[in-house]
């Protein structure tokens, strides 16, 4: 019925159903879908979602589920509702293999954490999000500016939880704290800290990375920034802690 390659698929999901996995429904740009049993009870299955956070590194896997419960024959219509055609980031596994799992009733346990090695139709998801389930999840949290979905503690400005793009773009911008000239000592006790810099964002703000350093020894590494601030003296330069190291900024000229 599906020819050679779809009935060959078929079989290889029934086989793997006696192992902890999942099967994913779909995606979007801030959510993944799955479940684990089209065993109905009262006709209902339960959908699992977790949140997903497209950033500059790549899309992280939220670390918390939400349980939704759907009627067995809606699910199909639940699928296309949720992770609708008009979100850039919204894919679906194919229906076929969705009604196929559900006439069977398809059960497995529930893994105790989410990852690639646990989906059982891997190959329907994106890669973007494949590469995201081979890491471990994270806690995900809504930008205090954009409403976007980030990591929780990545960018933190003002005690507010923010996303890549509204970090850099007030840290970074015309408004944040540029210095002309070297530090002061007090000065590296206040500056910016982040988890990462993305370079690509910062090719907009006319901002460019003069240099970065990780893990050495916070004292060399000072030392190292204030001869380049001190190199400079006329431009404005702007110091950050990022990750375990820091990164030295410079406007474009």
């Amino acid at each position: 019925m599906y020819g050679r390659k779809g009935g060959e698929k078929h079989e290889r999901l029934l086989e793997l159903a006696d192992a902890p996995r999942v099967f994913v429904l779909g995606g979007s740009g801030s959510t993944l879908g799955f479940i684990n049993s089209f065993r109905a009870e009262g006709g209902v299955v339960t959908a699992r979602l977790v949140p997903l956070a497209w950033t500059p590194l790549g899309v992280v896997i939220g670390d918390t589920w939400q349980n939704v419960g759907i009627a067995l024959a809606n699910l199909p219509d639940w699928v296309d509702r949720t992770f609708p055609p008009e979100d850039e980031h919204a894919f679906v596994a194919p229906m076929r293999d969705i009604e196929l799992l559900a006439r069977v009733q398809w059960h497995a346990e529930l893994p105790e954490s989410l990852g690639d090695e646990s989906v059982l139709n891997i190959e329907d998801v994106p890669e973007e999000i494949a590469d995201a389930l081979a890491h471990a999840p994270s806690p995900i949290v809504q930008c205090a500016a954009c409403r976007r979905l980030c990591v929780r503690d990545d960018f933190v400005w003002k005690e507010k939880q923010l996303c890549a793009w509204d970090f850099h773009a007030q840290v970074f911008g015309k408004r944040g704290p540029w210095r002309n000239g070297p530090y002061e000592p007090h000065h590296f006790e206040t500056l910016p800290q982040c988890g990462y810099v993305a370079p690509e964002i910062l090719g907009g703000l006319d901002v460019e990375v003069v240099f970065a350093t990780n893990a050495i020894d916070e004292t060399l590494a000072q030392r190292m920034i204030e001869l380049v601030l001190a190199a400079e003296p006329e431009r404005p330069h702007m110091a950050v802690r990022s990750g375990d190291g820091f990164t030295v900024l410079r406007e474009r000229s």
